[in-house]
């Protein structure tokens, strides 16, 4: 019975250290807003490759979602984090801290497809940190809406 006691004492006392359960929790989407979105949707097909995949009709402005993909079925098929683009009354952003932030492998070619589709840069691509550090570049949606780019360096 004493063993049992201290092995009971023993499981508690773990039980009480252990990190509290939780639920697994998993990104659902990307939000931006902007005054047209349709138009911003465009833009984000342009730029980035990125398909419409749903649209939900708001009377303010449709709620249009994206994912990437070569075709709509393959962008529908896609399992990664959507942008979801609504409708907002402004494009006057006075925060500049909340952006999208894409990983990508070729930044020279990205720049040129954000130009080319009506976006601008903040901050053209430039080395992070040391050396093997990744190129990061602050590229500005039609919107307003802030996109950092990051390519990592091959290693």
């Amino acid at each position: 019975m004493k063993t049992f006691r201290l092995s009971l004492i023993v499981a508690c006392g773990v039980l009480a250290l252990a990190p509290g359960a939780r639920a697994q929790v998993v990104i659902n989407s990307a939000r931006l807003g902007a005054v047209d979105s349709p138009a911003l949707a465009k833009f984000y097909s342009a730029a980035f490759g990125m398909q419409e995949t749903n649209r939900l009709p708001l009377p303010a402005g449709p709620e249009i979602f994206l994912n990437f993909g070569a075709t709509v079925e393959a962008a529908k098929a896609n399992k990664s984090t959507p942008l979801v683009i609504m409708h907002r009354d402004s494009d006057a952003l006075k925060d500049p801290v909340p952006h999208l932030i894409l990983n990508v492998t070729d930044m020279a070619a990205i720049v040129a497809s954000v130009k080319a589709a009506g976006g601008s840069f903040d901050s053209e691509p430039k080395p992070f940190g040391n050396a093997n550090g990744p190129m990061i570049g602050i590229a500005k949606d039609p919107a307003g809406n802030l996109i950092e780019l990051i390519q990592r360096r091959q290693q």
